[in-house]
């Protein structure tokens, strides 16, 4: 017993003198920071100011930013300082953490920080270094293991001195987007950095081909070359990297490959291949990767069909093959692929119907299918509940028809439902989700009203129910809960509007909201987001006025097509689009106006505005891109001062009672590219000095009281980029401008096949054009870029045709008609193999049609009886009735009048008088008739169905004019 206790009281001394030792030992530990690295750090920690925008990234990456260096105390021992580590026997600083430390400042190449030597782990990351370069000095600290400068506003050329770093097993430089490697810096650094295990160089300017003895580091644990300007292309031979766990190659569009093999021993838990030229099929060999846990080829060339042995990953949680050429249906390969989070095959060619696994996927995050050609029903059997987690759906954009199945509606954590531009049929049902965030529905075959649940979603910011056939009255008061509602489109729809209660108030945070083509009619009187509101598209409906207009930020008000009555309203200051055209507005345009300095666009055409137009007009805003005020009544001159170094576009004036001279001051707005003068009362000669306008693809006098003789010009090249010329209904004499008629180089040689397809204007106004044909007013509402006319007709030009005409070998019609033209048709005409509308009747044209013109195989030729050939009694020959001598040209047959009978099936109606249009083409009674004009279908068979429905439902205002 008592030998026991002696054993025990032992034992208590010995470890009593441990403790004791250890104390000692620990208190004389904590002074062990050198004095001249205490100072060196102090020096350092002044030379920065503290900013916390300067780590805003850090909360993307889930770390916690705070500025550590505001524990440095003058007097304290450094090695207890946040983000301070010393070597307990020498006491020298060996790690300096101060990532996410709200650094702002600049690292000069004297910093103190170069005073550490013995510095093993450096960490910089994620503060704001602007204006610092990574210099000679970072060479300096040869016991460097570690160091990561990554997203730290770091800029220029990289030292070399860095690849001199033998020891270092982790680099990361990443995303400091203003750096680069000089010439071959980064292959020194390949060459010499045998250690490393973690290479992270994204955002940096490498411009270089892969190092192909990367994939020979056996050691390398980390790979990330992302955006950083690689080229040339990645090996086709097998990855032997057993050790290899992330290769990020994500956005070296330049460098290209197929995908790589990995052999069956791998550790590759991430790939990133997002890069456009990385093509080919997908091989069977990719179910080697079953470590694979992200993988991400969104955005490349890859084609085929997505292999089954994809089934074989897994542990994957994130697959995104987004925006690539896969095709066929998607496999139902993921009963095996439990542990999926995130699901991207949106843009891509599948087929096929939804995969019923997916039901399975009880993990599920977010679903992107969108931009498919995926079909058939969405499956209703799923059951809701092991989709507990599944907050992002997006299905837009394929071929998915039926109801809307009801367990999309009881998602618990939904946020974002995006259905849109798909064919789904039957009501909107009541959703059940409080956390949703978006909605879009639109573009689809729903009918019925707007579900009252949705305006109780509070956490609501978009709502997108725009091209339906829903229906019923919206109470402004139902929005009162949707105070987070950003996003409003609710357009091509039935609906109509009232206003009860006090909802001035609501939607306070309000930006965009578009309800044109609805059935709103009376005074507008919903006040909502008076202080944020952007966008409002209130077009195509019946609304008669407004109480006010007192948005106070609103830049697009677009209130055209609508029953507008009473004064001009002065939109807003803020406002750089304002149109309400297509109204019954009447009286005056006040000078306030010019108060909205901001305008880009005014567009007051096709109502009832009278008076003078205000000098100011032409130069209140320096901004001001198209202002068309056609088909009003305003009588005066044309403002006559335009802005030096103005942006005008477009300048419309068409259709009202304005006189005196062309503007000589519109000679400085060098922007212009569409004039439209026509039918006013404007005298004067032809404007030979807009000849000088660089952009002018538009010139239209037609219908006013122009004279004299066209001329010469004494430009090289006048109106070179002309290609639409209307001066019809003048009094121009003399000779064709034959000089004017060579100049126009856009209407010669247009390889329409390569040519890309846009038309004139910008993104939300685009430019229109009124065309006659045979007396007729047809209006483009959009002008393809490739489209050519011109119209000389119904003046007093006299002479002979000018054989240069037929190099215009791009023009869809030419009108002479009516003016005193002599001679022959010249045989060059036949060179103009586009032209579908050619009117040269009543003129004093002799002899006999060339045949190079009646060869031309777009034309279809009806003959009319010889008292439709008055003016041009003197032409003779195919296809008229009236013969040449020793003329052995065939008349068309039975069969061929037949033949052209079906060819000529296309339906018109006239402008004015149904929303509709009439074709036809003339040559002194002769009607040339065209199959299916190229031009015609693509400018106007695409708003056919538009104007049909929105004629059904309104008669259309305006009629078609005829000279």
């Amino acid at each position: 017993m008592i030998s026991r206790l002696l054993l025990l009281y032992f034992l208590f001394l010995l470890l009593s003198s441990q403790i004791l030792s250890s104390s000692f030992s620990f208190s004389n530990s904590t002074k062990l920071c050198p004095h001249h690295q205490t100072l060196a750090l102090l020096h350092l920690k002044q030379s920065f100011s503290i900013n916390n925008s300067s780590s805003l990234d850090c909360h993307d990456v889930g770390v916690t930013s705070y500025p550590k260096t505001e524990s440095w105390k003058k007097g304290s021992d450094c090695c207890s300082w946040d983000g301070v580590t010393c070597d307990w026997v020498t006491g020298h600083v060996i790690e300096l953490d101060l990532s996410c430390s709200w650094l702002f400042g600049t690292i000069h190449s004297n910093t103190t920080l170069f005073l550490l030597p013995h510095i093993q782990r450096l960490n910089l990351a994620f503060n704001n270094f602007s204006g610092s370069s990574i210099s000679v000095g970072f060479g300096r600290f040869s016991s460097l293991t570690h160091l990561n400068l990554s997203d730290s506003g770091f800029s220029g050329l990289i030292s070399p001195e860095i690849s001199h770093l033998s020891n270092l097993v982790s680099l990361d430089l990443s995303w400091n987007s203003d750096t680069e490697f000089a010439p071959h810096g980064f292959n020194s650094l390949v060459q010499n950095l045998t250690k490393l295990q973690k290479l992270h160089l994204g955002g940096i300017s490498i411009s270089s081909v892969f190092p192909n003895s990367l994939l020979n580091r056996s050691s390398l644990i980390s790979l990330d070359l992302s955006s950083c300007g690689l080229h040339g292309r990645f090996p086709d031979h097998d990855i032997h990297l057993p050790k290899l766990e992330v290769l990020d190659l994500w956005r070296n569009d330049d460098l290209s490959g197929n995908f790589p093999r990995f052999n069956e021993n791998n550790s590759l838990t991430e790939l990133y291949l997002s890069s456009k030229n990385f093509s080919g099929e997908l091989p069977a060999s990719i179910g080697n990767l079953k470590s694979l846990q992200t993988l991400d080829l969104s955005n490349c060339e890859f084609s085929g069909s997505i292999p089954a042995s994809l089934e074989n990953l897994t542990q994957i949680t994130s697959l995104n093959l987004n925006g690539n050429h896969f095709s066929g249906k998607i496999p139902n390969i993921f009963n095996n692929l439990r542990n999926l989070i995130s699901i991207g095959l949106s843009n891509n060619h599948f087929s096929g119907q939804f995969p019923p696994s997916i039901g399975n996927l009880t993990n599920l995050y977010y679903l992107d299918f969108s931009y498919n050609q995926l079909e058939g029903v969405i499956p209703s059997h799923v059951n809701e509940f092991l989709f507990s987690s599944l907050s992002y759906v997006y299905l837009g954009y394929n071929l998915f028809n039926g109801i809307i199945p009801s367990w999309l509606y009881t998602l618990p954590s939904l946020v974002v439902l995006h259905l849109g531009h798909n064919k789904l049929t039957g009501h909107i049902g009541e959703f059940q989700c409080d956390s949703l965030e978006m909605i879009d529905l639109s573009m689809n075959e729903l009918h019925g009203p707007i579900p009252s649940s949705i305006f109780k979603l509070v956490n609501l910011r978009s709502l997108y129910l725009s091209s339906n056939n829903l229906s019923g009255i919206l109470e402004t008061s139902n929005f009162g809960k949707l105070r987070n509602l950003i996003n409003l489109y609710l357009s091509n729809n039935m609906l109509s509007l009232t206003t009860s209660g006090n909802s001035n108030c609501i939607l306070p945070k309000i930006e965009s909201i578009d309800l044109s083509n609805n059935k709103i009619s009376g005074v507008w009187s919903w006040n909502m987001g008076k202080d944020t509101l952007w966008y409002l598209n209130l077009s195509y409906n019946s609304i008669s006025g407004f109480e006010v207009l007192p948005w106070k930020n609103v830049g697009i008000l677009d209130l055209h097509s609508n029953l507008l009555q009473g004064a001009l309203p002065t939109p807003p200051n803020s406002t750089f689009f304002f149109s309400v055209s297509h109204n019954k507005l009447s009286g005056g345009i006040s000078p306030l106006i010019c108060k909205v300095s901001s305008i880009r666009v005014l567009d007051l055409s096709s109502n009832n505005l009278s008076g003078m137009l205000p000098h100011c007009l032409g130069n209140f805003s320096k901004d001001l891109s198209v202002l068309n005020l056609r088909r009003n009544r305003f009588h005066g001159t044309i403002p006559q001062s335009f802005l030096k170094g103005n942006v005008i576009r477009n300048l419309d004036f068409n259709d009202n009672r304005l006189e005196g001279l062309v503007p000589r001051s519109l000679i400085i707005c060098r922007k212009l590219e569409v004039l439209n003068l026509g039918n006013n009362k404007i005298n004067d000669t032809f404007p030979h000095w807009l000849g000088t306008l660089p952009e002018l693809q538009v010139l239209v006098l037609r219908s006013n009281s122009f004279h004299g003789h066209i001329g010469c010009s004494k430009l090289k090249s006048p109106f070179m980029s002309l290609r639409i010329i209307d001066l019809a209904h003048n009094d121009f004499e003399g000779d064709l401008p034959e000089m004017y008629l060579r100049s126009l180089k856009v209407t010669m040689n247009v390889d329409e096949d390569n040519m890309t397809r846009k038309y004139m204007g910008g993104n939300y106004y685009q430019d229109s054009v009124m065309v006659t044909i045979k007396g007729l007013e047809i209006e483009f509402v959009k002008i393809l870029n490739a489209f050519a006319t011109i119209d000389l007709s119904s003046n007093k030009f006299q002479g002979e045709i000018p054989q240069s005409i037929g190099n215009l070998n791009s023009l869809r019609g030419l009108n002479l008609s009516h003016n005193n033209l002599t001679g022959h048709i010249p045989s060059s005409f036949g060179n103009l193999k586009l032209l579908e509308s050619l009117d040269l009747s009543s003129n004093k044209l002799i002899g006999s049609i060339p045949q190079q013109l009646t060869s031309l195989i777009f034309l279809e030729f009806d003959t009319f009886g010889n008292d439709s050939y008055n003016g041009n009694s003197e032409l003779c020959g195919f296809p008229l009735s009236k013969k040449c001598i020793a003329d052995e040209t065939p008349e068309p047959s039975k069969e061929e009048d037949a033949e052209f009978e079906n060819k000529f099936d296309w339906k018109f109606m006239l402008v004015g008088y149904g929303c509709g249009l009439v074709y036809g083409l003339s040559l002194g009674g002769i009607i040339f008739l065209i199959g299916k004009p190229k031009w015609f279908v693509s400018i106007i068979e695409e708003n056919i169905h538009k104007k049909i429905k929105r004629c059904k439902r309104s008669t259309c205002r305006q009629g078609a004019r005829r000279n």
